[in-house]
């Protein structure tokens, strides 16, 4: 009798063990999940910022889709261009090419309008994604500082002191797993939020690239509508100094094509004597001691409004362009884009809006023509050092040094090698 009851005394305490064995694991569990929570507590905003994001992807899809359409319809525009360059050459083409060349612009300027909406659009998808993971970073932050101070606690009570501090083994057990589970909850912590800490670190670059992006995207914006109002400008010169009239058109051509002729012959003879000059004159030796010179922009950088050799100059139809033009304020200082001798000053004199300009030449057979000045502030003969003011740029029609040939403000940029017009953005910097 005795033995039986002692085997079922026996079978009592395994039992009784192993059911607080199985329930302290299980009350552990709930009490971690009760001290470091998982992010439900955040669940629902973070569901929200979700949500937020899909709709801001939809819109993006849509965008997307619309400048393409845009970019196709410039694209006709463009091949109708190229078309209407190739028919003859009359007045009726040249204003159906601008009116043409202005449709397209139109276009180009939404497609840009489109484009800054579409980076505006995803910027503001990083900037909920870099607000949900700095939530989820604090918070992470909190459940972490509360572990340590859980383990801080349960690391200055020794095995021995757990054994001897619970009645069984059963409690031990329990005591031992419930500071190892802190453990390894604190490890997951770290782990997760490490990985928020690097996936926010790459969105904010992200961030910072699409707001560079952003500000590129409305300079050229600005660009566009302001080749726009150039182009526009031409057409309206073209129809006040025509009045719809071939006849007139064919005179003005001639007239305008007789003025560059006689512009670019006058360039490359005063070129020619100043060198042959220098070469006479001690001059020529300070010249031989300035060659391979790096060249500066003569006026602070900005856009281009009209390249070298531009296929979309307004222009062309009357010379080939030698030159860049480079977008400056009226009255912007202008200075030698390397040493040199001024070969010609011309300037507009009494300011009737005749065309006024520099040349200065240089070593290696190289020369810079600066155009449309609004003042000269140099004479034939001088030498100029690099970085010099030579005048102030001009070319808003109808003001002192203009010319005929102008839509807007601007500096009218040459370089030439021997005499011949190439490329100035293979000089400068």
């Amino acid at each position: 009798m005795t033995a039986k009851f002692s085997k079922i005394k026996i079978f009592w305490w395994c039992g009784s063990f192993l059911a607080l064995l199985f329930f302290c694991l299980i009350f552990s569990r709930y009490l971690i999940a009760q001290i470091i929570p998982d992010l439900a507590g955040a669940g629902g905003d973070e569901d929200a910022v979700n949500e937020e994001i899909n709709s801001l992807n939809q819109n993006l899809g849509t965008r997307r889709q619309e400048i393409e359409e845009l970019k196709r319809q410039a694209e006709i525009y463009r091949q109708k261009i190229a078309q209407e360059r190739s028919e003859a050459f009359t007045l009726k083409s040249q204003l159906s090419i601008l009116n043409t060349q202005i449709a397209k612009m139109k276009i180009e300027i939404k497609v840009k309008q489109q484009e800054i909406e579409l980076t505006r659009l995803d910027i503001s998808e990083t900037e909920r994604k870099i607000a949900g993971l700095q939530k989820n970073i604090a918070y992470k932050k909190q459940q972490i500082s509360e572990i340590l101070r859980l383990v801080y606690q349960n690391d200055e009570k020794s095995y021995l002191e757990i054994l001897l501090m619970n009645d069984s083994l059963s409690e031990f057990f329990n005591a031992a797993k419930y500071v190892e589970n802190l453990h390894a909850g604190l490890h997951d912590k770290l782990a997760d939020l490490k990985q928020n800490k690097e996936e926010l670190d790459s969105n904010v670059l992200s961030l910072q690239e699409k707001q560079k992006v952003l500000e590129n995207q409305k300079s050229d914006l600005e660009d566009q509508k302001y080749k726009l109002e150039q182009r526009q400008l031409v057409k309206k010169q073209l129809l006040d100094d025509t009045q719809e009239s071939e006849r007139r058109f064919k005179d003005q051509l001639t007239g305008l094509r007789s003025d560059q002729e006689a512009i670019n012959s006058e360039i490359v003879d005063m070129e020619k004597r100043l060198r042959a000059k220098l070469a006479e004159q001690e001059e020529a030796k300070a010249l031989s001691n300035l060659k391979n010179q790096k060249f500066i922009w003569p006026v602070p950088q900005n856009t281009i409004t009209a390249y070298f050799h531009d296929p979309n100059y307004p222009y062309r139809y009357i010379f080939e362009h030698p030159a860049v033009d480079i977008r400056a304020a009226q009255g912007t200082e202008v200075s030698a884009a390397a040493t040199g001798y001024v070969a010609k000053a011309k300037r507009d004199t009494n300011c009737r809006g005749a065309y006024a300009y520099v040349m200065l030449i240089h070593a290696d057979g190289l020369s810079t023509v600066y155009g449309h000045l609004s003042r000269i502030n140099v004479n034939e003969g001088d030498l100029v050092l690099q970085g010099q003011q030579i005048g102030l740029s001009g070319a808003m029609p109808g003001t002192c040094g203009a010319g005929r040939l102008t839509t807007g403000p601007h500096l009218h940029f040459e370089v030439r090698m021997n005499g011949i017009p190439t490329d100035p953005l293979n000089y400068l910097p």
